[in-house]
């Protein structure tokens, strides 16, 4: 009987030390999933929850939740991609989570915080399917927090959010999936935070997107450092590029250069689907199929930005596929670099943030009448349709107040002109779709054009066209 007792105890341990194995490991394990070596620090992360708690009203909560998992088709889904604002306040990458902010400490199992964050627990056996978790001791050693939670544990989590005078999160998500084996997925989260709140006086669901967006809109110095990253590997695609071009390519094969040089410099992915668009399709703001075979008398915008570690650049030049540019397009493309020049003038502390867009469209609307393209200046909506700048970031459209101009705002300047077939004007000009595009780092003196070595006028690239690239060897 003793040696019975003995198998069964022996049975016991080993039981729960696989248990332990397949949630938590121990802390030697912690950085075996972190390849690189320059993400931004804890110390980042934690001085933005910093930041934002100073924007926070008095008694009040703001609660972010990730991104949810987006589905492709059947069971294969998207790449995960993190919340810009979640991953900006904490560093973490994994999907299912949700953070709290207190403007003032809280006691919470009997230690005082001002921050919690729920996390998916450690389990070895989804992570040989689906990738590594970090796990408490993870966020705990890599991203520096001290209160960190399983997010199965928030729906028995006892708190009264009705003592907040305020209590802020952004819109919730519409599509999110639920599984209903988890009770710590975001579904579950977003529904126990729900009834969590039933009771509070003042929820509101809109000022957090302007906090967050205050924040954002000037980057400190670790971004600026992944901005130049991300924009240095997408000019040297596009150098590249202009080298490489010739008739006969598709769009496609332009669109598989210009990415094979961000994963060489290291970039993640495109920061958004890669534009690629020849002939009539420079006429297409957002085209993304880039499926058609280049003729040699087509201009291709190539509106392109690669992505390194969360930051993307967005950069446009537009190219004569057989490397020179008629002269029709040289008129268009001169309008639209002039345009871009008195936009990027107006990139000044201080100036309103349309500045560089209004300088830009007067440019346009006088140099169309000139060449009769338009009659009067309201005609020239239909051939500059967009606006010219856009903030830059975490995401291509970054958040930002519209106000003034700031020192560490990185904003784009991106006139172009679009005149599609059956446009009403001369018919030599239909089918000339240009557009320019930099980014600009607003400083306290001249702004600096991050993306400036990618050449922008027509000598420029008709010379860098006429070199030799060892893609057209491989063709």
């Amino acid at each position: 009987m003793r040696s019975n007792s003995y198998l069964f105890l022996l049975i016991c341990l080993v039981c729960l030390a696989f248990q332990a194995s397949a949630t938590e490991p121990d802390s030697s394990e912690v950085k075996y999933h972190q390849y690189e070596n320059d993400l931004l620090s804890k110390e980042f992360h934690k001085g933005r929850r910093a930041a934002l708690r100073e924007l926070l009203p008095e008694n009040s909560v703001a609660v972010f939740f990730s991104n949810p998992i987006r589905n492709r088709s059947n069971d294969v889904d998207f790449k995960y991609h993190q919340d810009p604002d979640f991953y900006y306040l904490t560093g973490l990458k994994e999907p299912h989570s949700m953070l709290v902010i207190f403007k003032e400490k809280q006691l919470i199992d009997s230690v005082k915080t001002d921050e919690i964050i729920f996390i998916q627990e450690r389990n070895s056996k989804l992570e040989m399917w689906n990738g590594r978790r970090m796990g408490r001791v993870g966020v705990e050693k890599l991203l520096g927090f001290e209160v960190i939670k399983i997010n199965n544990e928030f729906a028995d989590f006892e708190f009264d959010f009705s003592m907040f005078n305020r209590i802020l999160h952004k819109p919730f998500p519409v599509d999110i999936r639920d599984d209903n084996r988890d009770k710590g997925d975001l579904f579950s989260l977003i529904m126990h935070f729900k009834s969590k709140i039933e009771k509070a006086a003042f929820i509101d669901d809109k000022m957090l997107k302007e906090f967050t967006a205050k924040l954002r809109e000037v980057k400190l110095a670790q971004e600026i450092v992944f901005l130049r990253k991300a924009i240095n590997a997408t000019v040297s695609a596009h150098i590249e590029l202009m080298k490489a071009l010739e008739p006969g390519m598709t769009e496609y094969q332009s669109e598989a250069i210009i990415e094979y040089f961000f994963k060489t410099a290291g970039a993640e992915h495109p920061g958004f689907p890669s534009i690629l668009g020849g002939g009539e399709n420079a006429c297409v703001l957002h085209y993304t199929s880039n499926r058609r075979t280049l003729d040699s008398n087509d201009l291709l915008v190539i509106d392109v930005g690669a992505e390194y570690h969360g930051y993307t650049a967005d950069v446009t030049r537009t190219l004569p596929v057989n490397g020179k540019y008629s002269v029709e397009q040289k008129i268009i493309y001169n309008i639209v670099l002039e345009a871009q020049s008195a936009g990027i003038t107006a990139c000044r502390a201080g100036n309103k943030f349309w500045d560089p867009h209004n300088e830009a469209t007067k440019v346009i609307q006088k140099r169309l009448k000139e060449i009769g393209i338009i009659k009067n200046s309201m005609e020239s909506g239909l051939y500059f349709m967009h606006g010219t700048s856009h903030y830059l970031g975490l995401d291509v459209h970054d958040p930002g107040l519209y106000g003034n101009l700031t020192p560490g705002n990185v904003i784009t300047v991106e006139p172009g002109i679009y005149i599609p077939y059956g446009s009403p004007c001369d018919p030599k000009w239909w089918n000339i779709g240009v557009r320019i595009e930099d980014d600009i780092l607003i400083t306290s003196g001249q702004p600096e054009n991050l993306s400036g070595k990618a050449p922008r006028t027509i000598e420029e690239i008709e010379r860098l066209m006429k070199e030799q690239s060892l893609f057209k060897i491989l063709r």
